[in-house]
């Protein structure tokens, strides 16, 4: 069987060349059917080829794959004269090979597998464009929806802006800040607000380089206490903060303005007023300059601290007298803050005034300077001043200075009227805030120690039936201190530890001796429990007992 060239196929399509005579398919190896095939018996590395089945219509598969070339007689799809397509010839010749390598197979033929491939592509072309135009369409409608929901947000929100441009643009303090007193630890109550505490901060470093300075007998002036305290805090600490530092501390520092001072930074001349700092310090008995030790800069930070404390106190007086009904606490009993006073929202401190620069006569007018250089100008710059000076007078230009407007105090909003207690009577809502107000009292004026037996004594009831339990559980009649404690500690919800699982037990026996008793023997002490007393009668004791001493 004669075998066709793969030149045949380009020859063929040229015009006005004859097709050469058609050939069997040649046939290339495949490695898939290579590796699957026999070995021939006796050593030899040549593989036979795989055997058919017997009784099957089926051709012996070659061993070598085949290269299908278009037959002779396919002119009305490949025709020598007509333009082909690349990517028709590529399908063309994708679907030849992936064809049964039969190649005069009656059944069906490669070109029809070509022409159903085409009709796809079309249909598939035609159902893009379809889906392409109603994307379009509703694009176009999802557009329309959308300017028209921004044209009608636009007219409900314009008087909105309107109003909002003519209120004052007010900056939020941040939640750290705002909610600062609520972070901290309760006991002891009197807790500084964030603004405080960081004023205080700054006095710490403030003092930290006087005193350096002062100690090595160097002039002390603000720029080298500002460098050093912003490098302590990384914080801005300018002449406001030292203005409030006198205004709590008056007698802490003195304030002088001062020429000479030597400098070693070129933006400061040594002609320059400079603020100079001095601390106010007890004159020794030795008649030498006073140092400001470890043990001054304790004590005066612990004064400012209080003067802080004091300047609080003032402002929760003035809240307690507002409330209905007012409220007086004194000042040595109270221990914490009204739960409904906002620490954090209390007034910074005003500045206090600092020593200036004595003022130098400026010229600012041109009546000035020509009354002060009228002997040094010439006739002619002498003409010019007085006509710009008769110019600026006028009250037609528009240059001049005009009469300074009032300014408008801001309008107060009115109070909210009780709207939410209309048809309560009177004589209960009094009732309900003397009660209030006096649990409120006793909270500000509780001590820490009181405090902490309260906390005790809420965590009692459950603890009481822990212990039963303990108890039950062991089949005894008394138990020792460290096992009791031991259990305790891993059954109860509050963590604690055994030291203080011991002293809720001495508090529990004290407060019930008749339930429950200690006894001790030699080095141990040694618990006792009556397992037969009503235990929902010694919880409801307990707790009579913690709400009588939260009051």
């Amino acid at each position: 069987m004669a075998q066709s060239r793969v030149t045949d196929f380009y020859v063929r399509r040229r015009p006005g060349l004859a097709a050469p005579r058609t050939k069997s398919t040649c046939r290339t190896p495949s490695p898939t059917r290579l590796a699957t095939s026999v070995s021939a018996p006796g050593g030899s590395r040549k593989r036979g080829r795989p055997t058919t089945v017997p009784g099957s219509d089926q051709p012996v598969p070659p061993a070598r794959r085949r290269l299908r070339l278009p037959p002779a007689d396919s002119g009305s799809l490949a025709d020598p004269g007509s333009p082909v397509h690349p990517s028709s010839a590529r399908r063309i010749k994708k679907v030849a090979v992936s064809e049964d390598p039969a190649p005069h197979s009656t059944t069906q033929k490669p070109w029809d597998k070509v022409r159903r491939l085409n009709c796809s592509s079309y249909d598939s072309i035609s159902e893009l464009q379809s889906c392409l135009q109603r994307a379009r369409e509703l694009g176009a409608r999802v557009q329309a929806l959308r300017a028209r929901v921004q044209e009608d947000a636009g007219e409900l929100h314009t008087p909105d802006v309107e109003v909002s441009t003519e209120q004052p643009c007010v900056e939020k303090v941040p939640a750290y800040q705002r909610f600062h007193a609520l972070a901290q630890p309760c006991p002891p109550g009197l807790v500084l607000p964030y603004k405080y505490q960081v004023l205080a901060e700054m006095f710490r470093s403030m003092d930290t380089i006087v005193g350096m300075l002062h100690n090595r007998s160097e002039t002390v002036t603000f720029a080298k206490v500002k460098q050093g305290v912003q490098d302590m805090m990384h914080k801005r600490f300018e002449e406001r903060n030292v203005g409030q530092i006198k205004t709590v501390y008056p007698t802490s520092y003195r304030f002088r303005q001062e020429r000479d001072v030597p400098t070693f930074k070129d933006s400061i001349k040594r002609s320059d007023y400079q603020l100079t700092i001095e601390p106010l310090l007890d004159q020794e008995a030795g008649g030498s300059a006073p140092q400001l030790t470890a043990s001054h800069i304790l004590h005066r930070r612990q004064v400012f601290r209080q003067n802080l404390v004091e300047r609080v106190k003032e402002h929760h007086k003035a809240f307690l007298a507002s409330l209905n009904p007012p409220m007086a606490v004194p000042e040595d009993q109270l221990m914490r803050w009204h739960p409904c006073f906002n620490v954090d929202e209390v007034p910074d401190i005003e500045p206090a005034e600092l020593p200036q620069p004595p003022t130098t006569e400026k010229l600012t007018t041109a009546q000035e300077v020509l009354a002060r250089a009228r002997s040094l100008m010439s006739p002619k710059m002498e003409k010019a001043l007085s006509s710009l000076a008769l110019r600026s007078a006028e009250p037609g230009n528009p240059a001049s200075p005009g009469p300074a407007l009032p300014a408008t105090p801001p309008a107060t909003p009115p109070a909210a009227s009780p709207s939410a207690l209309k048809g309560v009577s009177q004589a209960l809502l009094e009732r309900i805030r003397a009660k209030e107000a006096q649990k409120q009292l006793a909270q500000m004026m509780r001590c820490p120690e009181q405090e902490l037996r309260l906390q005790r004594l809420e965590r009692l009831p459950d603890m009481a039936r822990v212990l039963r339990g303990v108890f039950v559980s062991e089949r005894k009649p008394a138990l020792t201190m460290e096992v009791v404690c031991a259990r305790m500690v891993g059954s109860c919800q509050a963590a604690l530890s055994p030291g203080e699982m011991e002293k809720h037990l001495q508090l529990l026996s004290e407060l019930l001796p008749d339930w429950l008793s200690l006894h001790h023997i030699r080095s141990d002490t040694y618990i006792k429990l009556d397992k037969a007393a009503d235990l929902a009668g010694i919880t409801a004791r307990l707790a009579r007992q913690a709400r009588a001493e939260g009051l």
